[in-house]
């Protein structure tokens, strides 16, 4: 399994929904509206990298009111 963090920024206003939504896609294991440079943090987890990839591209960024994300894939070192 493949852990990671995504980091993002909404349109104003939006945050509370966003995350609302995206806690709801699978594979998303928590979803929290935040304060500061981000506005929400997403703890998501898949099979690979790959397919990981395939949850923040097709799924997560295609919500309604999400400017940027940013990934942080989880490392154990």
């Amino acid at each position: 399994m493949v852990q990671a963090y995504i980091l993002i920024q909404t349109e104003v206003g939006r945050a509370s929904t966003v995350a609302d939504v995206i806690s709801k896609i699978p594979g998303v294991l928590q979803a929290e509206d935040v304060t500061g440079p981000y506005d929400v943090i997403v703890r998501a987890e898949a099979g690979s990298v790959d397919e990981l990839g395939r949850l923040v591209v097709a799924e997560v960024q295609r919500v309604t009111g999400i400017t940027r994300t940013l990934t942080c894939p989880v490392v154990h070192l």
